[in-house]
Parts: C-alpha cells; sequence; structure tokens
C-alpha cells in the first residue's frame, strides 16, 4: 500500500503537526460562527476518544467480524489520520512537544526492548 507522496505532502512531525493546527484554526473559526466559542479541552479529548473508538469498529470491520456501510480501507485511513490530528491538537492544547515527544519515548521504549531482548536471547545482539 505504499503510494507516491505529492512533494507538498508533510514527511516530518513538526510539519504535520503545523498542518493539524492550521485545520484545527478554521475548525475554530467554524466553531466561533456556529457555537459563539471554541470546544474546550474536554470536548477535544471526547471528539479525539469517540473517533479512536471508532478505529476499533472499522478494525473489526477489516477482519470482518463488525459490518460498516462504505469502504473500510478508505475509512481507516481517514479516521486514523484524524486520530493523529487530534493528537497533535490535544498536545498543542496542553503544551506539549508533540514531535519531541515522540521521538524521546521511541528512543527510550526501543532501547529498553533492545535491553530486554539481549538479556532474552543472551547473544548480545
Amino acid at each position: 500500500m505504499n503510494e507516491t507522496r505529492p512533494h507538498d505532502t508533510p514527511t516530518g512531525l513538526a510539519e504535520a503537526a503545523e498542518m493539524a493546527l492550521r485545520v484545527r484554526a478554521h475548525y475554530e473559526q467554524l466553531e466561533q460562527r456556529l457555537l459563539g466559542r471554541t470546544w474546550t479541552l474536554p470536548e477535544l479529548a471526547v471528539g479525539f476518544t469517540n473517533d479512536a473508538a471508532y478505529v476499533g469498529r472499522l478494525v473489526l470491520a477489516a477482519e470482518r467480524t463488525w459490518d460498516i456501510d462504505g469502504d473500510v480501507d478508505a475509512e481507516l485511513r481517514h479516521k486514523l489520520a484524524e486520530c493523529l490530528w487530534w493528537a497533535f491538537v490535544l498536545a498543542d492544547k496542553l503544551g506539549v512537544d508533540l514531535p519531541e515527544a515522540y521521538e524521546a519515548t521511541m528512543d527510550r521504549i526501543d532501547t529498553g526492548l533492545r535491553k530486554t531482548l539481549r538479556g532474552t536471547h543472551g547473544d548480545g545482539q
């Protein structure tokens, strides 16, 4: 499922975060017009958990244990992307540098797993 990407597609987390916040700014303008305010942090968190829960249903649909209308693969791609968007939005609202946090977390987990695997196999790899 490797597709070629247009040159303007963000490839790094920092660029993806910038794009996510631009989209969020548009939603905030719409919310201001329709609601007279923007969503609160708890409302944003509920939006994220709602989409994340739907990813679970889409995984079941992909495994053919849950029926949905429409293209499961397209919906799964869409909802996974939205969940990533929500993570960037929530991180921004909470003052978390998500690209930095992701890199630090993955480095820490990778180091720990490598150490565990070396101890499990006893072969130094």
